[in-house]
Order: structure tokens, then sequence, then C-alpha cells
């Protein structure tokens, strides 16, 4: 259905533009569609992406029940509200499809945590800096937690000096997304990863997995 075709359906002058206006009426989120369209007049869209212009809604309707499609509301608080020719029940199929897609794309991030003590020594950071750069390659979150004991909890200034560090000795992973605060007789901070540490750490994965051999071939003897 092409724009000339659309266009000759109004030649009669009832798709000439009006004064542009709506009724009145309860506002809704729902998408209104054929019949449930009721306004005086839209600005009509044809099925490929055609503008036709201002029509009567009578007319946009029988343009889409000719068609065998649906008149679908995409602008309800345009004036005249702006009306699409197309198949809404795939549209809407199409819509829930790409809805569920975002969904599994939009990766919960895990949060791990990683417990150090004020006092740490060398072998021991080095072994808990690890673990803490491995969950940024990841892609998780860090929860760094600073426990103090006894006499400890009058020292902060020991925890704050380690998290800076540690902060600064992961920047290449990750960054700090929440400062080093108190948490009663512990100290806190939270690291994120940079964006894209989950694709880049799965890409790897991808690469290092050795190549099986396809169906029927046999190995190469070394």
């Amino acid at each position: 259905m092409g724009p000339a075709f659309l266009q000759g359906l109004f030649a009669d002058g009832a798709g000439s533009p009006k004064e542009e206006r709506t009724l009145g009426g309860p506002i809704s989120t729902e998408t209104r569609v054929n019949e449930r369209i009721r306004v005086p007049e839209v600005r009509l869209i044809g099925p490929g992406g055609e503008q036709v212009g201002i029509v009567r809604i009578e007319d946009a309707l029988r343009v889409a029940a000719d068609a065998d499609l649906d008149l679908v509301e995409v602008a309800p608080n345009a004036r005249p509200p702006v009306c699409k020719i197309m198949d809404y029940g795939k549209y809407k199929y199409e819509t829930a499809q790409k809805a569920r897609e975002s969904r599994r794309n939009q990766q919960q991030t895990v949060v791990k945590e990683q417990k150090l003590r004020p006092k740490i020594d060398d072998h021991d950071y080095e072994t808990k800096k690890g673990h803490v750069i491995r969950f940024l390659e990841a892609g998780s979150k860090v929860k760094v937690t600073i426990m103090f004991r006894g006499r400890e909890q009058s020292r902060p200034e020991l925890g704050y000096r380690l998290l800076q560090r540690l902060g600064a000795d992961v920047a290449e992973y990750g960054y700090v997304e929440t400062a080093a605060k108190q948490d009663g007789r512990n100290m806190t901070m939270v690291l994120a990863p940079h964006r894209g540490a989950k694709t880049r750490a799965k890409a790897a994965q991808q690469a290092e997995a050795p190549e099986r051999p396809a169906s029927g071939e046999q190995p190469t003897p070394n």
C-alpha cells in the first residue's frame, strides 16, 4: 500500500486539516486500537511509514479495515494524536519479544564480599587483592569489609588507608562505587567493574576453550 493509494482514499476532502482537538476523557496508559481511539481526527501514518496527514477518524479506520490491518495510536499526547496502520497482533508480539530480550541482557550484577583485617600482612593482602581482581574481571561488584577488633576500633585511619590502597591497586579492573564508610564495628567500601568487564571475560573464556573436532573427525595424534 503506497502513499498515492492512501492519499487517493481521501481525495473527497475528508482528510483535509481541521481544528486540532481531542475529545475529553480519562487518561489511560493502555494503547488504544481501532474503535477505542475516540477522537474526531488523527495524524495518520501508513503501514510503510508514509505520512498521510490529518484525517477523520472514520476514514482512518476505513483504510485500516480495507487493508485488513489495525489503526494503532502511537502518540496519544500529540495534537491531534498520531496513529499508524499496522498489524497490532504482530506488533505486540515483537514488542514483547524485545522486552524479554532486553530483560535477559540486563544481567543482574552479583555482589561478592571480601573481608580484611586492618593489620593484614603483605602476603594475605596480595591474596585478597587477587580475589578482588578476579571478581571484578568476572563483572561482579565487590564489597570490601575491614573488620576491627578490640582496640583496633580506635584506629579507623588504618581501615581508610587500607581501602584507599586497595582501590588504587585494582583501579585497572574497577572503580570505587561507594567510598569507605564506617558500618558499626566494620568499615566497608564497594568496588564496581569497569563497563564491559563481563563481556570481555566471556570472550576470553571462549577464546581459551579448546576447539572440538568436527563430528566424525578424529583428533590428530601428537
